[in-house]
């Protein structure tokens, strides 16, 4: 294993995970060029309750990956073939049941959010059309995750970029074309997640060269197997739940400083997004290696895979630090031509120098640690950071205002790579032992 290799599964695996904040940023960007600052904050607030929901059941493609991965490193087609029903299952049962529940969830999700009522009815509009693409975005994570951990990346590039490309099109499409404003941009994701479920699916049934087996219902329910499955998935639901009070938190103090700064820190949010993925594509690498080291107990693979892991990460984050100091003011412009949103922007925009350096560790690292199936210490990491960022927030947001948001951000994602590089020792230790 050298650089080049892992070069060779990075980088389309980057290129694909950068596409999926591209589109959160295509649709700042659309509602950005309208008049009224509103529509910005009511695509953010609509985006809040969304990443709510669906990093919520994130662990569906991350510990698929995991699943998937070592059953491909130890060659078992029956353990892939379960690695991709199980979840499957979850994911069809929770998005249903997201259907059936919208509307409380759409009056809890504003009540915690309370932006202001033009903002309000915007996103509300916003949720009513997006709610009926969660099973399909749900069955999409599985297929991703279980696409990346059998090294399929070709496909799973096609069907991520194929998604996220038709999404941007209609979003131009049902926007400018059509004037339906903030419904447009939902009807336009909603239709992309819809064709790329059904895309995807047919791929992995009709396209792939995979022999499934055809495991009992015995099998399927196996209790030592769902009780690991489980536990992984609870770990990274953890994970989630502080990921999300983290955004849901600086989202919620973004509208308490107005509608202004919301859509300047949604717009900031929204390139940050772009750097996070990038980082993730590393991490989606790292993760492949290190289930195929852990399923065909390859211990010189796994060591090497997490050398390569920390240089790529330090060497990604140098540059992605430079490209956003050298090309931030117009980079910022390109989402909005409102002038306040842009002003508040430069103004707040210099904390985002800071993050590539400090979080690309951690966000690397996460991969390491899903494909070897070892997630306690990345929930532990993340309750660890969670603390971090509650006592910055409390602290600073009185006597810095949204720099105090901006700062205590930067602290969790600090906080996230160096509690989880902590873990590393013991992480080798174990790999040792098996």
């Amino acid at each position: 294993m050298n650089h080049r290799n892992y070069l060779a599964l990075a980088i389309p695996l980057t290129l694909s995970t950068v596409t999926t904040p591209l589109l959160g940023a295509v649709d700042t960007a659309v509602v950005g060029q309208l008049p009224n600052p509103a529509y910005i904050g009511g695509v953010a607030i609509g985006t809040v309750i969304f990443n709510t929901l669906y990093w919520l059941f994130g662990f569906l493609r991350i510990g698929t990956s995991g699943f998937a991965a070592q059953a491909n490193g130890a060659d078992d087609k029956l353990q892939g073939t379960l690695a991709f029903i199980r979840p499957l299952i979850i994911a069809l049962v929770v998005g249903m049941g997201f259907i059936v529940f919208q509307k409380p969830i759409e009056y809890i999700a504003l009540s915690l959010l309370h932006p202001a009522e033009d903002v309000a009815e915007l996103a509300s509009g916003y949720f009513g059309i997006r709610i009926w693409g969660v099973p399909f975005t749900l069955v999409n994570y599985v297929i991703m995750g279980w696409l990346i951990g059998m090294s399929r990346i070709k496909i799973s590039v096609f069907i991520q970029v194929f998604m996220n490309l038709l999404n941007i099109l209609l979003d131009v499409v049902f926007v400018f074309g059509f004037g339906w404003g903030v419904s447009g941009v939902a009807a336009a994701t909603l239709l992309a997640e819809v064709i790329a479920c059904v895309v995807g699916l047919w791929i992995i049934w009709s396209g792939t060269s995979y022999q499934f087996q055809r495991p009992s219902i015995k099998l399927m329910a196996d209790g030592s197997s769902i009780k690991k499955m489980m536990a992984v998935n609870q770990d990274l639901f953890i994970r989630t739940i502080c990921l999300l009070a983290v955004f849901n938190l600086f989202t919620y103090k973004s509208a308490d400083f107005g509608t202004e700064i919301l859509a300047a820190n949604a717009v900031l949010l929204q390139i940050h997004y772009l750097m996070a993925y990038f980082f993730d594509g590393l991490s989606n690498a790292s993760s492949i290696l290190s289930g195929k080291a852990v399923g065909s107990k390859d211990r010189k693979l796994f060591q090497r895979n997490l050398e390569l892991s920390f240089q790529w990460a330090f060497y990604s984050s140098v540059m992605l630090l430079m490209l956003y100091w050298i090309f931030k003011e117009s980079v910022f412009s390109f989402f909005t031509s409102i002038p306040e949103v842009i002003r508040l922007g430069y103004i707040y925009g210099d904390w985002l120098l800071f993050f590539p350096l400090v979080s690309s560790f951690g966000i690397v690292l996460y991969g390491v640690f899903t494909g070897a199936t070892e997630t306690v210490p990345i929930r532990n990491s993340m309750l660890l950071s969670l603390i971090v960022f509650l006592i910055a927030m409390a602290a600073g947001v009185p006597y810095l205002e949204n720099h105090g948001v901006w700062l205590a951000f930067i602290l969790f994602s600090l906080g996230r790579s160096v509690f989880l590089i902590l873990y590393v020792p013991k992480l080798n230790l174990l790999i040792r032992k098996e």
